[in-house]
């Protein structure tokens, strides 16, 4: 009797810098990925009051082109493609044919007839699939994650960093909009967006030029505090600013009014897949929302622990950690709309215990403008 074979983890082409740098390695969704450099703490504080250089190579992108293309993508999406001008994003949901999350995506509308999905790393092939299944536009479909990567640049400075590295003017580029120029002499496609609640850019562009660009930033930014970063402190990062992550606060079996992401889906756009289950269920109300809550105990509450009422499990958390900028201990759980009232009391299924928490304010953390 053989063994199976173990599948090797996919490798960014930053894979061999970041060992070489001494990163901490994981496997995150099948990806061999830096978890953390100097430690999630220092990381996390470093984006919220200076910058942030995060490897997020794994992340899939999905080209859509051609003259079916708005058509598909208003398809398989809840947002409305429609309302996007050229060199503009916005965030959205893969649609299952139930009002579920296949999974979400950030889509950047390059012309009428061209679309840039950026898509979850475990997710990449499957929502390639989903689409493809749905194409009946005769769009052109291209899994594409092989041709980039991606690097993401967070923090209050850094524009200023970055604006030393190009001649594109970055001022003029809004949040959640896009524009092409060279970045450190390599072309790059450049997006005012990320996923950390603050402000920064992330930067698509062919791999061979990776690990110049690394350096060069890292280089470039080290006056004013840039160090690199794993996805440790972009989990936390991301947790304070209340953004969801697949697997955790959305998927297959959840739909954007339980998760609060109302607003980004847009049911007077037309058809789409899912259109009719989340008609029906916004009529009849849901039966869980997501919150967000604070330990008024001093333990920790993480993702599954129970969430209970009463002594009566009402839910789940669906990610919790310390909040490493704001000091405090934070999650986000599902529970029965009676109990989502800011100032709610519930309790966290700790080991043991049943500690004590608040429903709190969405999100934790909110950048000054």
């Amino acid at each position: 009797m053989t063994t199976p074979a173990t599948t090797a983890l996919r490798k960014t082409a930053l894979n061999a810098t970041h060992r070489r740098l001494g990163a901490k390695m994981v496997d995150f969704g099948g990806w061999d990925m830096p978890v953390e450099y100097t430690g999630i703490i220092a990381e996390h504080r470093a984006v919220r009051t200076a910058a942030g250089l995060f490897d997020v190579s794994h992340m899939g992108e999905i080209v859509v082109h051609g003259p079916g293309a708005l058509e598909l993508v208003q398809k398989v999406t809840c947002n409305n493609v429609q309302a996007l001008a050229n060199g503009q994003a916005h965030y959205s949901g893969l649609m299952t044919e139930q009002g579920t999350f296949v999974d979400d995506l950030l889509v950047h509308k390059m012309s009428d007839t061209h679309y840039y999905l950026c898509v979850n790393a475990s997710n990449q092939d499957k929502d390639f699939a989903h689409i493809v299944q749905h194409n009946s536009t005769g769009a052109q479909v291209e899994n594409a994650g092989d041709y980039y990567t991606q690097l993401a640049l967070q923090g209050p400075k850094a524009a200023a960093i970055l604006q030393r590295c190009t001649k594109v003017p970055l001022a003029e580029i809004k949040y959640y909009r896009f524009a092409h120029g060279l970045v450190n002499e390599v072309e790059c496609l450049i997006a005012r967006s990320g996923y950390t609640g603050e402000d920064g850019f992330e930067l698509y562009f062919a791999p061979e030029h990776s690990e110049k660009m690394w350096f060069a930033l890292l280089a470039g930014g080290e006056p004013d505090g840039l160090i690199p970063c794993g996805l440790g402190a972009r989990n936390t990062l991301r947790l304070e600013a209340a953004m969801c992550l697949y697997g955790h606060e959305i998927d297959d079996t959840t739909t954007v009014w339980e998760a609060n992401l109302g607003w980004i889906c847009k049911m007077d756009k037309g058809e789409f897949l899912g259109r009719a289950a989340l008609a029906k269920q916004k009529e009849e109300g849901v039966k869980r929302i997501l919150v967000g809550f604070e330990m008024t105990d001093k333990l920790i509450a993480r993702d599954g622990y129970p969430v209970l009422h009463n002594g009566e499990k009402v839910g789940h958390v669906t990610s919790g950690s310390p909040a490493p900028f704001l000091g405090k201990n934070i999650g986000m759980a599902y529970v029965p709309p009676a109990l989502s009232a800011v100032g709610t009391q519930i309790q966290i299924g700790i080991r043991n215990h049943q500690a004590a928490a608040r429903i709190v304010p969405l999100p934790f953390y909110k950048r000054a403008k």
